[in-house]
């Protein structure tokens, strides 16, 4: 998948990132979410090269990039930690700011690494997700039946990863099939490379470590940023599904404006996975909010 794509792996701190380029002009990285890999931007990378030199990485734990120990707290899978690599990566390919479209768990990477690094995030486009402190604040039950991933994979070691790796692909199918558009809405080619991913060793307890660390280390981190008023510098613009439990459960734009200076957003007629769901719309989108030329 995705002809054309340069491999440029990267390594931090003994960290294998899977590092994929393509095109030309300003630099846009793109971070997928759970339960997937970089692939899941192959409706929209190729057209987007076209403007952007497009970078794509694997987060630490998912796709071909490594899978450390989850150490104390679970922090090497704290989002902070993972936006240090997106700022490796960046910083090896010779890109010092950069623009960002991000979905799902990668979204969350994506907030952290423009509170953290603001100097080099120069916009910021979120797909289906409002801030995690937010969304856990305001969980009802709707939402926990919904997303009930969420809550499964923080319990403690060993039950979730036990039961993750007792049978991958169930699990995968299940949490990707059980939204809006079914397990149609993924290319057959993509579904596999999906599953192929989730069957390496380590990666169940990679995933669980992302989750904990979301209900633990990096609530603080946004608690933190809550108290001390911090907010997002950059222009920030939110997509969301009006058929994702995101959308149903949430005011995504009023919960970003609380987080940021200056939101936009708007729903989207597809449900959580809008790259596969909805390209032309996210393609839209992103051309009319990105800055082509450096």
């Amino acid at each position: 998948m995705l002809e054309g794509f340069d491999d440029r792996p990267v390594q931090r701190e003994g960290v294998k990132l899977r590092v994929r380029t393509a095109g030309g002009g300003a630099p846009l990285l793109l971070l997928h979410g759970h339960p997937q890999t970089h692939a899941m931007w192959h409706r929209v990378a190729p057209q987007l090269a076209q403007h952007f030199t497009v970078v794509l990485l694997d987060l630490r734990g998912y796709g071909d990039s490594a899978r450390p120990s989850a150490g104390p707290d679970n922090c090497a899978y704290s989002k902070r930690e993972m936006a240090l690599d997106a700022m490796a990566a960046m910083r090896e390919l010779g890109f010092a700011t950069f623009q960002v479209l991000a979905h799902d768990r990668g979204a969350r990477v994506a907030h952290r690494l423009a509170m953290d690094h603001p100097q080099a995030v120069e916009r910021l486009l979120l797909l289906d997700i409002a801030p995690t402190l937010a969304m856990y604040r305001g969980t009802t039950e709707a939402f926990a039946r919904a997303y009930w991933h969420w809550f499964f994979l923080i319990q403690p070691p060993p039950l979730p990863e036990a039961l993750v790796e007792s049978d991958p692909v169930r699990y995968i199918r299940s949490v990707m099939g059980s939204r809006h558009a079914g397990l149609g809405a993924f290319a057959p080619e993509a579904l596999a490379e999906y599953e192929r991913c989730i069957r390496l060793p380590g990666t169940a307890a990679a995933i669980c470590a992302d989750y904990r660390a979301s209900a633990g280390v990096d609530l603080a981190h946004d608690e933190a940023d809550v108290v001390a008023a911090r907010k997002l510098a950059q222009p920030l613009h939110v997509l969301w599904g009006e058929h994702g439990a995101v959308g149903r459960n949430f005011d995504v734009l009023a919960l970003w404006r609380e987080r940021a200076y200056q939101a936009t957003g708007r729903s989207l007629a597809c449900g959580h996975y809008i790259a596969e769901e909805a390209p032309g719309l996210l393609l839209d989108e992103a051309l009319s909010f990105f800055r082509s030329t450096p």
